[in-house]
């Protein structure tokens, strides 16, 4: 049985050298913390939230993210695809999640806002309904993934291939089509 802490606030911490102790984190928030290639496997957040942290290239295999938000955080390289996908939930606002994979998650109706997602891994994803919010996402794979009735109306940079994605029901703004015709290398005016 994992050991409960509850309602904590966690301010200015360094996890690179030592790790967060193995727990069951419930409303807790932590605030300018370094994680940095550090160790959160195996750990459960339900209701949590990270502030201003960097959490670059942590290991979070069998990790359970469950109603946890990221806001102003450094997310870069992280295998969400080795989460527990078991009730994955969160929502990410003006976050760096270049280089960050998330191959064959269910994220039906997830959130990114004003994040960069420049390489990021959507490969094999369910995105439907999912919002792109004034999000980056410059080089970013999408392939096989389920964009159906994503919004993409205020995203930038991207590549979307129509034919081997789901796009049905998609929104995308006429200023960006020609990320939907990228393959095709038009000469699109404007």
């Amino acid at each position: 049985m994992e050991k409960l802490i509850l309602d904590q606030t966690f301010k200015g911490e360094n996890y690179t050298i030592s790790r967060l102790p193995r727990a069951e984190y419930e409303n807790c928030i932590f605030e300018r913390c370094d994680f940095s290639k550090g160790y959160l496997d195996n750990q459960i957040f339900l209701e949590c939230e990270f502030i201003d942290c960097n959490l670059s290239n942590v290991n979070l295999v069998n990790t359970t993210f469950k109603e946890v938000k990221f806001s102003h955080c450094k997310l870069m390289g992280l295998a969400f695809h080795t989460c527990n996908s078991f009730l994955m939930d969160f929502s990410f606002f003006d976050c760096n999640l270049n280089f960050s994979i998330f191959t064959e998650l269910k994220l039906i109706g997830q959130v990114f806002k004003a994040c960069n997602l420049s390489e990021a891994d959507f490969s094999d994803c369910d995105l439907s309904s999912a919002k792109f919010v004034d999000c980056n996402l410059e080089r970013t794979i999408f392939s096989r993934t389920n964009l159906q009735k994503a919004d993409f109306s205020t995203a930038t940079h991207f590549s979307i291939d129509p034919e081997n994605n789901m796009v049905k029901g998609a929104i995308f703004s006429s200023d960006m089509l020609e990320g939907l015709l990228h393959k095709y290398k038009l000469k699109i005016l404007k």
